[in-house]
């Protein structure tokens, strides 16, 4: 009997996971949104529908699991519409936002729903929750987290050690990881001292040193690695899988591989592209690119442009910094990177440029205190990092082989959070989410990465002027095709979004994999079975 395919996309390079890049020749098969063969020759019926890759490498669809979207604190970064439009033109099928509980929020349950209200039928791509608890009650611990897992599929929580609004000390965090370590939860922590932070920005304020360079000074290294030591001695008295998101420093990306090799601990470790690429320096820029409409670009100055590039940690001083954060995706150390969108306007009276509107107002000094967090990059994660995949001429310690793009991006991200055998890779059973790039030496390959390419809602990118080697060319969710570059190179910008922001279903998840480590170690220094006396344990 002869097997009629949805749709089918031949290859004459070959598709990529996070193990292997397959032989080229190979044919996907899709049906009901579903991968259901992969083989050298598939069938086709009059109705099926093929795409030609046309030579070029087929990798899974984005997951980025750190997007920032429709947050009460960045009332102008991106909303759903924006934000997931963005995510789908840079390859992403998947992403994973938050949902803020507030400190006067007493209930988990209004607070999800807002959030699927803001999000329900305004996404482009798959999406689901992580929680933000900022008041973790005793109803929040033991009945409504349980809730959450099983009725919501949300299966990860996010923990701040900084800022005031969200920051919780040891023993909140503490409560917070055993309970996470029973329902099988991922625990997600945001590590740096936040007393550290406090004392020298105070001290940078009295000698007025208020510009946005300062925010740098602010938060020093030793902040990030006192902060993740102790995150990782907390999740190692309480036995729970954690995950230390967007690391950038060397000593505190030490400390977490030595928990993973040493110790075994289950510590995984994200970062994003740009600690891999961009430094302090850029909170120094007293100027801005602008760009007119027919493509010419001109210097303006600006005294406060450096504040586009706050964000914490802050960027970090030297080229060895960058190369640690290297090193360390290198050697296995990051599990995961992710783009960490967080945007905000910078011509904004609510953005970047708040401080100094604010300070106009009450004739004050504008600082860089009250400059609102966050890069945008949602949209540049994947053709930055495919770059350092497929372009020969990359520096030799900072490139990625193929097979460790895909893992970083998609297949890892897939299994922290539950998506495992749905999300993450091609293979028949998963959603056919797929990204096809161009034909290496293609016309339309390269590009310098500018704003007016991108579709956020923010009016700039950290990333203006970086050149890239590709860009992905088709993007398919499950089966259909929801972005091509052709059309909107020859119809014009937006034009090669194909799908509507319907898309986007809510995924429920199941509890995530753990990836280095493993569980159920005794702590150093106690006895075997030591734990059960005050904590009860689960496999």
């Amino acid at each position: 009997m002869r097997q009629s395919w949805a749709s089918s996309i031949d290859l004459a390079s070959g598709r990529v996971t996070a193990t292997e890049i397959l032989q080229p020749g190979l044919s996907i098969g899709v049906k009901g949104g579903i991968i259901v063969a992969i083989a050298l020759s598939l069938p086709a019926g009059p109705e099926t529908k093929v795409i030609d890759a046309e030579g070029a490498y087929v990798t899974p669809g984005g997951v980025d699991t750190h997007v920032h979207l429709h947050q009460d604190n960045a009332p102008t970064g991106d909303k759903w519409l924006t934000g997931s439009r963005s995510a789908l033109a840079g390859g992403n099928t998947t992403i994973l936002a938050f949902a803020s509980q507030k400190r006067t929020d007493e209930s988990l349950f209004p607070v999800v729903e807002e959030y699927h209200n803001r999000a329900r039928d305004q996404s482009y791509v798959d999406y689901g929750f992580h929680l933000i608890l900022t008041k973790p009650t005793e109803s929040i611990l033991e009945n409504e987290l349980k809730v959450m897992v099983e009725r919501e599929g949300i299966t990860s929580v996010k923990l701040y050690m900084t800022y005031p609004a969200m920051k919780l000390g040891d023993g909140d965090m503490l409560e917070i990881m055993m309970q996470a370590r029973q329902l099988g939860m991922t625990t997600m922590i945001h590590a740096e001292n936040s007393d550290v932070i406090d004392i020298i920005t105070k001290r940078l304020l009295k000698y007025h040193h208020t510009q946005p360079r300062y925010h740098a000074i602010a938060r020093p290294q030793i902040a990030e690695s006192e902060a993740t030591n102790r995150a990782i001695a907390l999740a190692t008295v309480a036995s729970t899988p954690i995950l230390i998101v967007h690391m950038s420093s060397p000593i505190a990306l030490s400390h977490a591989r030595k928990a993973q090799s040493k110790a075994l601990l289950p510590v995984h470790a994200e970062t994003c592209p740009h600690y891999m690429y961009l430094l302090s320096s850029e909170l120094a820029a007293t100027s801005i690119t602008m760009h007119d409409e027919h493509g010419h670009s001109h210097e303006t100055e600006d005294e406060w442009a450096g504040s586009r590039h706050i964000c914490a940690p802050p960027l970090r001083h030297s080229e060895a910094d960058l190369q640690s954060v290297w090193d360390s995706v290198n050697n296995g150390t990051i599990t995961v990177i992710s783009s960490d969108h967080a945007p905000t306007l910078y011509n904004s009276s609510g953005g970047k440029r708040k401080p100094l509107i604010d300070a106009k107002a009450t004739n004050s000094v504008p600082t860089f205190v009250q400059v609102p967090n966050g890069l945008p990059g949602v949209e540049t994660r994947l053709p930055v990092l495919f770059s350092a995949a497929t372009n020969p001429s990359a520096p030799a310690g900072r490139r990625l082989s193929l097979p460790r793009f895909v893992e970083l991006t998609s297949t890892n991200p897939a299994k922290m959070y539950g998506l495992a055998g749905k999300k993450g890779s091609i293979a028949p059973g998963y959603d056919a989410d797929l990204v096809i790039w161009y034909p290496s030496g293609h016309n339309d390959a390269e590009l310098i990465i500018s704003n007016d390419v991108l579709h956020h809602s923010i009016d700039y990118t950290p990333f203006d002027g970086i050149k890239v080697c590709n860009w992905p060319r088709y993007v398919m969710l499950r089966g259909e095709m929801k972005w091509n570059r052709d059309v909107e190179l020859s119809e014009g910008h937006e034009k090669g979004i194909l799908g509507q922001p319907s898309d986007g279903q809510y995924l429920k998840r199941g509890k995530g994999q753990v990836l280095v480590g493993r569980l159920g170690q005794t702590p150093p220094g106690m006895k075997e079975g030591e734990q059960n006396e005050w904590m009860e344990m689960v496999p």
